[in-house]
């Protein structure tokens, strides 16, 4: 057989696979990660998130500029869109949202509420423990970070002014969420009551946002600033 050079990069399938994962998990991120994370070539990953774009499984937003550019184009960061997060699959589909509208027209708000506690109970509970002894906040948030990963969330923490940001880059009941806004609602009070302290949450899949966002003091903040958005800035 013929030598063609270096050996053959993963089947396309697969490759774009990985680079949406990484939307997933990280978005929003730029072309250049992906490449060094993937060890790709750029025009390689521009290939396939050109493809996502293109099928509507992607959107790109321009990169925050800290610090004054030169000429040229903003640098472009790659996230997910709704169609492009389905294809890792939803926890719960129509039948799921039918059955809560059947049980808020049924019970009323109050049930649809309760229901939503019990769910959120039984996907922190088997975590407490790994997060209530950890020793730091920070520890804390990383630990239900890590929590999160392990029932489906792709959940990452990071370091934003006086506090951490706990960032959940997939929503399995996303679509559900969307309709019944409550789930969002019992979730950040489960969370301030786990890490035992007030969190706020500043963004939200459902909403069409990148990722859930969670603001978790570490540290005091100046009240007239509040705390950081989803971008790591102050609100204006």
């Amino acid at each position: 057989m013929k030598n063609t050079g270096p050996a053959q990069q993963p089947a396309d399938g697969s490759t774009r696979l990985a680079v949406a994962r990484l939307l997933l998990e990280q978005g929003p991120v730029s072309a250049v990660s992906i490449a060094e994370q993937l060890e790709l070539s750029g025009p390689a990953v521009r290939r396939h998130l050109d493809a996502l774009l293109a099928d509507g499984q992607a959107c790109t937003r321009d990169a925050p500029q800290f610090k004054t550019r030169g000429r040229g184009r903003p640098a472009k960061l790659f996230l997910l869109t709704e169609a492009g997060r389905a294809r890792f699959g939803h926890a719960y589909d129509d039948l799921a949202v039918a059955a809560i509208r059947f049980l808020a027209e049924s019970g009323g708000q109050d049930a649809v509420k309760a229901f939503w506690e019990r769910r959120v109970k039984t996907l922190v509970d088997p975590h407490r423990t790994s997060v209530t002894s950890a020793d730091t906040p920070q520890e804390k948030a990383e630990a239900l970070a890590a929590a999160l990963t392990r029932e489906g969330y792709a959940a990452s923490t990071r370091k934003v002014g006086a506090g951490e940001q706990l960032c959940q880059h997939h929503c399995p009941v996303a679509h559900v969420a969307a309709e019944f806004p409550q789930l969002c609602e019992v979730e950040t009070a489960a969370f301030a009551d786990l890490l035992g302290t007030h969190v706020q949450r500043l963004a939200t899949i459902a909403r069409g946002d990148a990722a859930c966002t969670t603001h978790i003091p570490v540290e005091p903040y100046s009240t007239s600033l509040g705390p950081p958005t989803p971008d790591g800035g102050n609100p204006a």
